[in-house]
């Protein structure tokens, strides 16, 4: 393994191409454009900085990792010669086909084909790329560097020789793997939004309020996070996704609180949009008062 491909700029996209590059891998970045691409790559750059400000990477190491970066708005070019392919686009089936496929055209017919999905099915991306044996999930956590887990996910036509090959890469990337089959949320997303999703009816209920909802797991199972901020980390309209795939494919127990679904008609997304179940427009996060 020493050319990887990660295709959408995204947090997660960045978060990726910044592990691989750091790991030492030939790392290229691509988006819809090639400022976009380029706008990512000056976003890892300024990011390792702070860490050699902090005293916690060294410049020599910053600049060998930014130079194992390179940008590209042009998906088939980017493709070329590569070894695995990661794509962080939106969860949308369609159009992880659509850029999965296009790589599949033009990278190596050994290439591995990588999905940072948290829930579609990699079997059925997989048959629809044409492409099953070497296609996988990859699912990173956010943010990519500071997380340890893999998630390796193993679609029904999988080989054995790429999970083999995934495994390894993930000790090369200095993250821990899980190997879980393909299932509706896999493992990590499965338990991670039926948590969040139960906090969020306590909340609904008057159980109590956001703050203590979330202290009552940080003090009580040590969560280093509570589900309500978490949620807000991800992306309440990610979360809000998520949930609605369950509840389709696995049953009522995934059938999204009515509050979510209002948060996110009123654009209350999370962080990203500086307003959740807290209020990010601060210098720290406070808890709001919903219901």
């Amino acid at each position: 393994m020493k050319t990887l491909l990660v295709v959408g700029t995204g947090t997660m996209g960045r978060g990726i191409a910044q592990v691989a590059a750091s790991a030492g891998l030939v790392t290229r970045v691509c988006d819809v454009s090639l400022a976009v691409a380029e706008k990512a790559v000056a976003s890892i750059a300024d990011s390792l900085s702070k860490r050699v400000l902090q005293g916690k990477l060294e410049a020599t190491e910053r600049d060998a990792i930014v130079g194992r970066l390179s940008a590209s708005g042009d998906l088939a070019s980017a493709a070329l010669g590569i070894d695995l392919v990661i794509e962080a686009v939106p969860e949308q089936m369609g159009l992880k086909v659509d850029v999965l496929g296009s790589v599949a055209k033009a990278a190596p017919a050994t290439a591995i084909l990588g999905t940072n999905t948290s829930s579609l099915s990699v079997t059925e991306l997989g048959q629809r790329l044409g492409g099953g044996e070497r296609t996988v999930g990859l699912h990173f956590f956010n943010p990519p560097p500071a997380m340890p887990l893999l998630e390796i996910v193993r679609g029904m036509h999988t080989s054995d020789a790429v999970v083999a090959t995934c495994e390894a890469l993930a000790k090369t990337l200095g993250k821990t793997s899980i190997l879980v089959n393909d299932s509706p949320g896999f493992a990590t997303s499965r338990l991670g939004v039926a948590i969040g999703a139960e906090a969020m009816r306590m909340l609904e209920a008057g159980v109590a309020s956001v703050e203590d909802i979330d202290r009552a797991m940080e003090l009580g199972y040590r969560h280093p996070m509570g589900p309500l901020k978490l949620s807000d980390l991800v992306g309440l309209d990610v979360r809000l996704a998520i949930l609605e795939h369950l509840h389709r494919e696995v049953g009522e127990q995934f059938r999204p609180p009515q509050l979510l679904r209002q948060m996110v008609r009123a654009g209350w997304i999370g962080k990203k949009s500086g307003m959740g179940f807290y209020d990010w427009s601060g210098e720290a996060p406070v808890p709001r008062k919903l219901v």
